[in-house]
């Protein structure tokens, strides 16, 4: 049952401090899980700083927890699939907790979700940002309560960072999409394209260096639209934020090609804060096939911006995403797909399996390409990618460069990333941790694909 219908329900962030202190909440541990991609651990970081403000507080490994956040992805049906796992898993582990579901599976499909017994409040894609006002009145029930908005009314937006790591850390800059390619059900998840102004964006961005991030990941749905809505441009976010960020690293996640203009590669190319690293869709090297996605662009377009690209900035990593097995993909358009990626310059594919997904119009496309054979042509293309991996950074041995170190310790090596998104290790040095330290790449480790290094 939909009761979207909350007015006077809400309590304030803080009359819910002081209910907790007077011990109205009887358990007032946290466990959150995320699943699928960085936009989504942006939001989770956000609705748990919240939440801590609130007196919830993050739940040790073992402890038994009082709310249960899970924030889920539905980009394909194997996704859907381990949503559910998740909470029935996470409602089995904490059986007294709780349970609220959001993210993009909560939004397109709330009836499957409050079908798990167990799961007390499902919130939609409009609603995650007051998901922390909807738990003042939570209690358990039998019966799940919904809280989504239709397409049109998503329209809330505001910037986030996430917190848990302080070496990097995901801004959210954008969200929704107004696309509508045929094989996607985003727009329908997220809503329309809307961001905040650059100022907005800014602001958010020196509070998560004043928490201690040192590298900024540019996330959203389609980030390349960002500031439409607003008068504002992607181009003049990534100016503003390098003339005000120095000493900052900043990277920008997934670019339309349509989107991604000369200044902006002009700009990346030259700049000490954003970093040389592109990531761009393809989703197919067929031109019939991307018109049968509907895609903004065509194989020459896609093309001529790789060769730009590398044209300023030879040493630039270029991650490319690709479907493979769509409606309509023979194996002579697959072919397509394969030789041009073979030809292009590029540093790594992030393949996947074609997934249907109810609702898109490609479902009415033929032919239907087997599940196995999809899954056949994705291993192809991952090889692919391997070999193109391998040979950048081949390419980088005897090359200097700036390594951002992480925090972990895997077995005696530390791990961390240079400006060009090479993995390097280095033998574990406390003093590296979370700081940039210029070193000298040796060699490649083929079991895991890194790079060695010793400092400058």
């Amino acid at each position: 049952m939909d009761k979207s219908d909350t007015s006077g329900k809400f309590c304030t962030f803080a009359s819910l401090k002081i209910m907790s202190n007077l011990g109205a909440i009887e358990n007032s541990k946290v466990v959150y899980a995320t699943l699928g991609c960085k936009l989504n651990f942006s939001e989770t970081s956000a609705i748990g700083r919240t939440l801590n403000e609130m007196g919830f507080v993050k739940a040790a490994k073992g402890e038994q927890a009082g709310l249960v956040v899970v924030n889920t992805c539905s980009v394909t049906d194997a996704a859907d699939k381990k949503c559910r796992q998740t909470i029935r898993q996470l409602i089995k582990k904490h059986p007294n907790a709780k349970v609220v579901v959001t993210g993009c599976y909560a939004q397109l499909s709330p009836g499957d979700i409050a079908a798990i017994p167990g799961v007390d409040l499902i919130i939609g894609s409009n609603e995650k940002n007051r998901l922390a006002a909807f738990v003042c009145n939570l209690e358990k029930s039998e019966t799940a309560t919904i809280h989504t908005s239709k397409l049109k009314d998503i329209k809330a937006f505001s910037p986030i960072t996430s917190g848990d790591d302080r070496t990097r850390t995901f801004l959210k800059i954008q969200d929704g999409c107004d696309y509508f390619c045929t094989y996607c059900t985003i727009p329908f998840a997220r809503g329309l394209s809307r961001s905040g102004t650059i100022a907005e964006t800014l602001n958010e961005a020196k509070r998560a260096i004043d928490r201690g991030a040192i590298e900024l990941i540019l996330t959203g749905v389609n980030i390349g639209d960002f500031g439409r809505n607003q008068g504002e441009t992607f181009y003049q976010l990534l100016e503003t934020f390098d003339k005000e960020l120095a000493g900052l690293r900043v990277r920008v996640g997934s670019v339309e090609p349509n989107l991604l203009t000369n200044e902006m590669i002009d700009l990346m190319a030259e700049s000490s804060v954003i970093m040389p690293h592109f990531h761009i869709p393809l989703q197919s090297g067929s031109d019939q096939m991307l018109q049968i996605m509907h895609r903004k662009y065509n194989t020459e377009l896609f093309v001529n911006k790789v060769e730009t690209i590398k044209s300023k900035c030879p040493d630039a990593f270029i991650g490319v995403d690709v479907i493979a097995g769509v409606n309509g993909e023979t194996d002579e358009l697959f072919g397509e797909t394969v030789d041009l990626l073979t030809e292009l310059n590029i540093s790594q594919l992030h393949a996947f399996s074609y997934s249907e997904r109810p609702g898109t119009a490609v479902l009415k496309v033929q032919p239907v390409v087997p599940v196995n054979t999809r899954h056949k042509r994705s291993l192809i293309l991952q090889k692919l990618s391997d070999k193109k991996l391998q040979a950048f950074y081949l390419a980088s041995v005897g090359q200097s460069h700036n390594v951002l170190f992480e925090h972990d310790n895997h077995h005696g090596k530390l791990y961390g990333f240079t400006e060009n998104y090479i993995r390097v290790e280095h033998n574990y040095d406390t003093k590296l941790i979370n700081s940039t330290c210029k070193v000298k790449i040796t060699d490649f480790n083929t079991a895991d694909f890194t790079m060695g290094s010793e400092k400058i």
